[in-house]
């Protein structure tokens, strides 16, 4: 499915761009089946969803109850308005560090309201269609902020994980390392068996019975150790009286000009970071099913999300990739999922907000070590390092500015390096490729673009890919290319008009290797020049899923072979 539809030489309409995919869903027929398969959907991911909400809103200086809240009302707001059939909202480990800052910096009023703030903006981007652009931020630039955040959540959980006593504790990290040291001696023992037992459970429990809710049954554990044997260890409860069992009213937050000054460089912050990490998680959802979302219909809904969790005292919500695809991999139907997610979640505080009181902080610290460590996404960083020095550079810049610095800073000097080294790449091939026209440009005919052997066999699909396949051209390209149906048995991509391709063009043909190897169709990769089909080998584009040839007419003969 396409991003929006169109009639032939028309333009999309609003109702294109912005029709929630809900409407969709229902328009194609809804039934006792698929509610059946979204209810299924909604309760495994709210059980996910359910311990990580409030973990994510202690570690960011709200209570568990505004995690809740976050979760149930700006959960159903982003299904019930988004542009993807799939997506998940709620509270995200990535904003940690900067709803705990503005929340330290302008309190609570301050947070609440620059969440609001960010809701408005977010919309307006939404409406603006600047959704389209916010795609090309570079794939080493995510990884490297991602990476780097994930660093910062993991030593903002060290004080809960080892039980240690510190008033004051730093936000900065090396102000943040030296005062833990020096508070070693206060260690609790008991919180550290509940926090290193959490994750045992939780790795374990992944690892032997990966379809059980680990991070559920961990936390339940603990909980349950700790109120049976009276440990000294602080627990929702004794930190923060419990949970509410239920909603309160909406109210709008407290406004002031002044407020609104001095939160606006938050609120900024909360949309880039909110529209990138949405957006990516919808493209992580698209390449699990084969869907397409609505980019700037998602803007739309997450701003609404934000909005709508203010007003209940909630902060920032996003799309969360983990738990997208928690909800993917249950079988969800559509967008009635995640409604049913924030449902279940309501159903818990208003049945069980008694029990939450024994939740130990240090569990909870646990299952956020386990979230940070699976954030770093290991095999993208070896990739990038080992693509070159460029990308290595822009992942290092993100990674450190984001630790050291500031997480806005990181993307805007990231995506600032990344253009840099594109306009080098770019200058190095400009004498060859004087006359090569970018992608989307009208080209003069070609000798290879009609052949009797492809347009005689319909099961065989080939792609002439012209100019630079990088990160500005990725998400074009990658909507044409990831058009391939299962009806197909071989796809040829001609690579012999390409100068240039990069680590996100790489990615991108990596997934659609990967979707190709599902449905079983053939990927063939010709006229690759020795730098590109490097580029390909280092990001897992390898035989046998993947083969290379000479020309297009070689990878023909060889599919003809396979065909018989």
């Amino acid at each position: 499915m396409t991003d929006q539809t169109t009639r032939p030489g028309n333009a999309p309409s609003f109702a294109d761009l912005f029709t929630p995919k809900l409407l969709t869903v229902l328009r194609e027929g809804y039934g006792v089946a698929q509610l059946r398969r979204d209810a299924i959907a909604g309760l495994t991911v709210a059980i996910v969803a359910l311990p990580l909400s409030m973990a994510i809103a202690i570690a960011s200086g709200a209570t568990p109850a505004q995690g809740l809240y976050t979760a149930i009302v700006g959960g159903f707001l982003v299904s019930l308005l988004g542009g993807s059939r799939f997506q998940i909202g709620g509270p995200a480990g990535a904003f940690i560090v900067l709803v705990a800052s503005t929340a330290a910096l302008h309190g609570m009023d301050g947070l609440i309201l620059a969440t609001m703030m960010s809701g408005v903006i977010m919309m307006v981007a939404g409406f603006l269609r600047l959704g389209t652009y916010i795609k090309f931020i570079p794939f080493p630039v995510t990884v490297g902020f991602t990476a780097g955040i994930a660093i910062i959540i993991f030593a903002s959980q060290i004080k809960e994980l080892l039980g240690l006593s510190l008033t004051d504790e730093p936000g900065e990290l090396l102000e943040k390392l030296p005062a833990l040291w020096q508070a070693r001696t206060t260690l609790t023992p008991a919180a550290l068996i509940l926090s290193a037992g959490t994750v045992a459970v939780i790795l374990g429990l992944k690892r032997w019975r990966p379809h059980w809710p680990g991070m559920l049954i961990a936390v339940a554990l603990a909980a349950l150790a700790s109120a049976l044997l009276s440990l000294p260890v602080q627990t929702i409860g004794t930190k923060f009286g419990g949970i509410p069992s239920g909603l309160p009213a909406p109210s709008l937050p407290n406004f002031s000009v002044d407020l609104a000054l001095q939160v606006l460089p938050a609120a900024i912050s909360f949309t880039l970071l909110g529209a990138i990490e949405s957006l990516l998680s919808a493209v992580v959802a698209d390449g699990m099913t084969g869907r397409r979302h609505r980019s700037n219909c998602e803007l739309v809904a997450q701003g609404a999300a934000n909005i709508g969790a203010a007003l209940f005292g909630g902060f920032c919500v996003t799309g969360t990739i983990a738990r997208t695809a928690t909800n993917v991999r249950a079988g969800a139907h559509g967008p009635v999922a995640g409604m049913l997610h924030a449902v279940f979640i309501l159903l818990f505080m208003l049945v069980a907000a008694p029990l939450a009181a024994f939740i130990p902080l240090a569990a909870l610290a646990g299952v956020l070590a386990v979230v940070a460590w699976n954030m770093i996404e290991r095999p993208a960083i070896v990739v990038l390092v080992r693509s070159g020095w460029g990308d290595a550079a822009v992942l290092g810049a993100t990674f450190f500015l984001t630790i050291f610095r500031d997480l806005t800073e990181a993307i805007i000097v990231g995506f600032a390096l990344g253009s840099v080294l594109f306009i080098n790449r770019m200058s190095q091939n400009a004498a060859v490729e004087t006359e090569t026209p970018f992608v989307g440009q009208d080209a003069p005919d070609r000798g290879t673009e009609y052949d009797e052997a492809i347009a005689a066999n319909p099961e065989v699909v080939v792609y002439h890919i012209t100019g630079a396949f990088f990160f500005g051209a990725a998400a074009s390209i990658g909507s044409v290319l990831d058009r391939i149906q299962a009806t197909h048995k071989a796809l040829i991509i001609d690579f012999a008009a390409v100068p240039f391709l990069d680590s996100t063009g790489a990615n991108v043909i990596e997934g659609l290797a990967h979707k190709a190897h599902g449905q079983d169709v053939r990927l063939y990769i010709a006229a690759a020049n020795p730098d590109i089909r490097r580029a390909l080998l280092t990001h897992g584009v390898r035989p046998p899923e993947t083969q290379y040839t000479t020309t297009v007419a070689d990878a023909l003969a060889l599919e003809a072979e396979a065909a018989v």
